[in-house]
C-alpha cells in the first residue's frame, strides 16, 4: 500500500530528564516504547512507533477464533504464549511494587497499556473453559522469512492446550499474569480487573487439575521455549499471585502444597521465563513474612553478589544466551529485596552497579540499550527494524552493513560473552537478539532505580 509511508528516521519520543548517573527515567520510557514496536494486530491511534502498522490481522482464522493482538516474541513474528505471559507478569510486578518510580517518571499509563496489550490477547486466547491458545505462527516457517510483519504471507497456524492435551506451565504462567494484572487495574479499571481475576482462577485450576508439560501439547514450542524446570514453579507462582490478588488464604495453602511437592525452595541462576523459583520465594516472604523464605531470598542475593560468575568487566553472567536478560532479572530481585528490607544498602549498591554495566559503565563505555547512551547497538537482530521505511523493499536488509534504518529504541540486546566480548552484529542472534522477556525485569528495575535516585 503506497499510502503507508514511514517517517524516517523516527525521533526518540522519550525525552532526557537529566537524572544522574544514568537517566533511568528516560530508559524506562524507552523500554515501554520497545513494547509498542513488538505489537501485533491492529494498532491504536496513539501508537508512538511510527514505522509499525497493522499486521497479522488473520491470526486465528484457521481455527475460527479472533487471535489478533498480543506481542511478537523477539526479532521474529511468532506469538509464543509462554514467554509472553512471563513478560506480562513481570511488567505487572514492576508496576505494583515500584509504582512510585513509575509515577515519578510519568510512565504508569504506558506501563498499564503495555500489560493490557498482552492481557487483552490472553482473554481472547481463552476460547472456552480449559481451552487456551498458546501460540500463533510456526517457528521454522516464520524464521525463514526476513521482512516486516505487515507484509507476511506465510501460514500462521494456531496451537492450543485443552483437557485432552493440557499445558500446565502455559496455563499457570498466564494465570499468574492475569492475577498480577488484576492488581494493576484494581483501581484504574475495576470491571476489567474482575474479568482478569476470574479468568486467572479458571486457568490456574486448568493448570493444576490437568497436569502436563505444555510443550508436549504444543510441540513446536519445544524447540524454542522448552520448559526445563517443569511446571511445579508455575503452579506455585500462579497460586501466590492469586493469593496476593484475592487475599484468600486458600491459594496460599495451595502454594505451600506446590512448594512441598515440587521442592521449590532454593534455586540458582535468575528468575526467567522458564524458572520462577526466585519469584516464588520472594512472594512467599511478602505474603507471610516468614524467615524461611527471606533466608532463601537472602541466600540467593548473597550468591549473586559474591559467588556468581561475572564477565571481566563486572557484569553478572548467568546464561550464555541473552546474558543481559538474566542480569536484568537478577537486578529486579535485588532491588525488590532491598525495598522489602533485605540487606537494603548492599542490594541497592549491587543493582546500581549492574544496571550501570547495561547502560554503559564498562571499559568500552558501551550501552546495550538501542538508542540510549554512548555507542549503543545499532544492528539488533530484529526483522522489521532492519527494513527501510515503507514502501521501500526490505530485500537485502539482513546483510546491510549499516545500522538498522528504524532505531528500535529501548530494546535491551542479548549481551556479551562470558569473556566480555561483544560485537554489534545483526547476524549474531545469540548476542544481538531482542525479545519481550529481555526487557521485562529490566523495566521494573528501572522504575525501582528511579525511586531511589529521585
Amino acid at each position: 500500500d503506497a499510502a503507508i509511508v514511514t517517517p524516517s528516521p523516527m525521533e526518540n519520543p522519550c525525552a532526557e530528564t537529566g537524572m544522574q548517573p544514568y537517566d533511568y527515567s528516560q530508559v524506562l520510557c524507552m523500554s515501554y516504547l520497545f513494547y509498542e514496536a513488538q505489537r501485533s494486530g491492529p494498532l491504536p491511534a496513539d501508537q508512538r512507533v511510527t514505522w509499525r502498522f497493522d499486521s497479522a490481522l488473520d491470526d486465528g482464522s484457521d481455527v475460527g477464533h479472533d487471535l489478533t493482538g498480543g506481542y511478537y516474541d523477539a526479532g521474529d513474528h511468532v506469538k509464543f504464549g509462554f514467554p509472553m505471559a512471563f513478560t506480562a507478569t513481570m511488567l505487572a510486578w514492576g508496576l505494583i511494587d515500584f509504582a512510585e518510580g513509575h509515577e515519578i517518571a510519568g510512565q504508569t499509563e504506558y506501563g498499564r497499556t503495555a500489560v493490557k496489550w498482552a492481557t487483552d490477547y490472553f482473554l481472547k486466547a481463552y476460547t472456552a473453559k480449559n481451552e487456551f491458545y498458546g501460540q500463533v505462527g510456526k517457528g521454522d516457517v516464520d524464521h525463514a522469512y526476513w521482512g516486516r510483519p505487515e507484509e507476511m504471507t506465510m501460514e500462521r497456524p494456531s496451537y492450543k492446550i485443552d483437557e485432552a492435551n493440557p499445558g500446565s506451565e502455559l496455563a499457570g504462567e498466564t494465570a499468574a499474569a492475569l492475577a498480577a494484572a488484576s492488581i494493576v487495574f484494581k483501581e484504574a479499571d475495576p470491571s476489567y480487573s474482575e474479568t482478569l481475576l476470574a479468568t486467572a482462577k479458571e486457568l490456574y485450576d486448568f493448570a493444576n487439575n490437568f497436569r502436563q508439560n505444555y510443550d508436549v501439547s504444543i510441540e513446536d514450542a519445544y524447540y524454542y521455549y522448552h520448559s526445563f524446570s517443569g511446571y511445579g514453579d508455575e503452579l506455585g507462582w500462579a497460586a501466590l499471585w492469586l493469593a496476593r490478588a484475592t487475599g484468600d488464604d486458600a491459594y496460599l495453602t495451595l502454594a505451600r502444597e506446590h512448594w512441598d511437592e515440587f521442592q521449590l525452595g532454593g534455586y540458582g541462576g535468575s528468575i526467567g521465563w522458564d524458572d520462577k523459583r526466585g519469584g516464588v520465594d520472594s512472594l512467599f516472604y511478602l505474603l507471610t513474612g516468614e524467615s524461611q523464605y527471606s533466608d532463601l531470598v537472602n541466600q540467593h542475593l548473597d550468591w549473586l553478589r559474591n559467588d556468581a560468575p561475572y564477565t571481566p568487566e563486572g557484569l553478572v553472567f548467568l546464561n550464555a544466551w541473552g546474558s543481559n536478560r538474566d542480569a536484568a532479572n537478577a537486578i529486579f530481585l535485588a532491588l525488590w529485596g532491598a525495598k522489602n528490607g533485605l540487606n537494603t544498602e548492599l542490594n541497592q549498591e549491587w543493582a546500581r552497579g549492574q544496571m550501570g554495566q547495561l547502560l554503559g559503565d564498562n571499559p568500552r563505555y558501551q550501552s546495550f540499550v538501542v538508542g540510549f547512551g554512548v555507542n549503543p547497538p545499532q544492528k539488533p537482530h530484529h526483522r522489521s527494524s532492519s527494513c527501510p521505511s515503507l514502501p521501500e523493499d526490505c530485500t537485502g536488509a539482513f546483510n546491510n552493513p549499516g545500522p538498522n534504518p528504524q532505531p528500535l529504541y529501548g530494546a535491551l540486546v542479548g549481551g556479551p560473552d562470558e569473556d566480555g566480548s561483544y560485537n554489534d552484529d545483526r547476524g549474531d542472534y545469540q548476542h544481538n537478539e531482542v525479545a519481550c522477556d529481555y526487557n521485562a525485569g529490566f523495566t521494573g528495575s528501572l522504575a525501582a532505580l528511579v525511586e531511589i535516585s529521585s
